[in-house]
């Protein structure tokens, strides 16, 4: 089958063509150091067949923190448990990339003590105010995304993927429901892209030509006046120019109602791949690898969608949480679906303070007593 045949993303060659894609664990310290438990996570997932690991989003700096117990990377002190971890999923024979971001207008203002902060000045659902970045924040985050892509290099990852998806502030930048400046940020496709595109710039400019620099960004916002299909082209095309070894195609931000990244509810094979028609669309105008995530669950499918030309890479998120071993299943063809319901629970733990895991497979086995259901963006 072609989806565990080798492939490559820029220098990164790949055992298959299964990618885990970014998920918040919650298994950092409460300083965002990573920790045992966090290294333990990523080698489960090296171990169990993933072609390519993912990380959480880490925070490039403090104010750009989404919650407790994030990985962070913003300085030296930083490194030595990462590349601690690096080294684990190397020698279990995995492949990690690390996903940098910013959190933006969902900033955790009680963990940063700071305002949040994006294109606009917006009243947020908790009734702060989210106040407009300055052209000197941006170029101050500019430079904190270089410096954080940086030390992912020293940390000894394989390369980096910029988060500019489901609303967080690159990805709020580049969609015109939430950017309506009048400034050279705002406006235009091509103002509402200059944000991400100088964040490319000043990453590849830190790691240099040879390192691997992936984007993750919507497809489509889900909102009124949001991104849509031409947009994510428009970008996309940029993007390519810029040099980068590929872009992740998702959906949707917390504020996108049933269309929230993480879709609750069981999935039908003929409804998996949550961005099929946009990732036809993608591929017939670029030419980079894309990575499509949304809602896999079965291999025959993940095989067709390769097969078909609809992409060039599977991530799931989910599905690895359940069962991080998945791939090695599906090659030992042990079972040709997920056991994931995708019933979300497995993010209460997250909530609760105490790391990423499936809370129905534990309940199965434990009988752990029950919690409430979570309030979901996904990541």
């Amino acid at each position: 089958m072609k989806v565990f045949e080798p492939a490559t993303i820029g220098s990164i060659t790949l055992s298959n063509h299964f990618i885990r894609s970014a998920t918040a664990e919650g298994l950092a310290n409460r300083q965002g150091f990573c920790s045992m438990p966090m290294s333990a996570f990523m080698v489960k997932l090296a171990k169990g067949g993933a072609g390519l690991i993912i990380t959480g989003h880490i925070a490039v700096s403090s104010e750009g923190r989404a919650g407790e117990r994030q990985l962070c990377i913003w300085n030296d002190h930083h490194l030595p448990a990462l590349m601690d971890m690096t080294r684990q999923v190397h020698e279990a024979g995995g492949k990690i990339v690390a996903q940098i971001s910013h959190a933006g207008i969902f900033a955790n203002t009680s963990l940063t003590g700071e305002a949040a902060m994006g294109p606009m000045v917006r009243r947020l659902s908790d009734a702060t105010i989210c106040r407009e970045m300055t052209s000197i924040d941006i170029r101050n985050t500019v430079k904190a995304f270089a410096n954080s892509s940086r030390l992912v290099k020293e940390a000894g990852f394989d390369g980096v993927q910029i988060h500019a998806a489901h609303g967080y502030l690159l990805s709020s930048f580049l969609s015109p429901h939430y950017n309506t400046r009048h400034d050279e940020y705002g406006g235009t496709a091509e103002n509402r892209s200059r944000f991400l595109l100088e964040v490319v710039q000043a990453v590849r400019a830190s790691t240099g030509s040879n390192f691997p620099v992936l984007v993750k960004m919507n497809a489509n916002d889900f909102l009124a006046n949001g991104m849509g299909i031409d947009d994510m082209i428009y970008a996309a095309t940029a993007l390519e120019t810029s040099g980068i070894s590929a872009i992740e195609l998702s959906g949707g931000t917390r504020e996108s109602d049933g269309m929230i990244p993480a879709r609750p509810g069981s999935i039908k094979p003929e409804n998996e791949g949550y961005y099929k028609e946009e990732a036809r669309y993608f591929k017939e105008k670029i030419g980079i690898p894309l990575i499509l995530v949304g809602g896999f669950r079965t291999l025959s499918v993940a095989e067709q969608f390769l097969q078909d030309g609809i992409c060039d890479f599977i991530a799931m998120a989910r599905p690895f949480i359940c069962e991080p071993d998945l791939i090695m299943r599906w090659k030992n063809r042990e079972q040709n679906y997920s056991s994931c319901n995708s019933d979300n629970l497995c993010y209460l733990p997250v909530q609760a303070g105490k790391g990423l895991y499936c809370l129905t497979q534990v309940r199965k086995k434990n009988q752990a007593p029950g919690l409430n259901r979570p309030t979901l963006s996904g990541h």
